[in-house]
């Protein structure tokens, strides 16, 4: 099994590192491979509808995106941690994950994706959905914990300090091994869900 691993923080020391290496103990008990890629510190811009990337089978902004899109076709399961701001995921995450779905031409059905939100107080619940919405529409299933896939903290490492959060991610980290495991036994059994010809339509026709 692999999985990768994103976090969104601008801090790769700060409290969503924490909770994603709380993750990363778990999945190296299990023998889960895993690829970590810090993006928050990144400069990313957001996508500009050009739709090339139909065209070139890429982003036509050559930067990590491109360089994180085959680690993501090579996954069995993709985590992505971010940080609240404003009751809302960093605004790079949200313009690489904006393009990195985009952009990317391979079959994501079946992938397990996680997110996991870390805040000082509020704004998690709405960030944890915003997240989960890439997965969702893209035939992800979600793996889940024994709550939602919060850790709280303000100054560095005060997440270590969350004990009801951290084992929340150590749960999600064995739900979603468990989840892969499970998974890759039924596609050798049964292989995909049959994929119908998507059907587009908007407000109009």
């Amino acid at each position: 099994m692999k999985v990768l691993i994103i976090n969104g923080s601008p801090h790769s020391k700060g409290n969503v590192a924490v909770a994603l290496n709380e993750m990363i103990k778990v999945f190296d008990a299990e023998g889960v491979e895993h690829k970590l890629v810090h993006v928050g510190n990144k400069v990313v811009r957001g996508c500009i509808a050009c739709n090339n990337c139909f065209k070139i089978g890429r982003c036509v902004f050559d930067d990590v995106v491109n360089e994180v899109a085959p680690m993501f076709e090579a996954a069995d399961g993709l985590v992505v941690g971010t940080p609240v701001y404003y009751a809302s995921a960093n605004g790079t995450l949200i313009s690489f994950l904006d393009r990195l779905f985009f952009s990317t031409p391979f079959d994501k059905r079946m992938k397990v994706g996680a997110g996991v939100v870390v805040a000082r107080r509020g704004g998690t619940t709405a960030t944890f959905d915003e997240v989960n919405k890439y997965f969702a529409i893209s035939n992800m299933p979600i793996a889940s914990s024994q709550y939602w896939n919060n850790v709280f903290g303000l100054a560095q490492g005060d997440a270590n300090q969350d004990a009801e959060g951290l084992q929340t991610m150590r749960t999600l980290a064995k739900n979603m091994t468990f989840l892969m495991k499970s998974i890759a036994l039924g596609k050798e059994k049964f292989g995909l869900p049959e994929k119908e010809q998507q059907v587009f339509t908007h407000f109009i026709r």
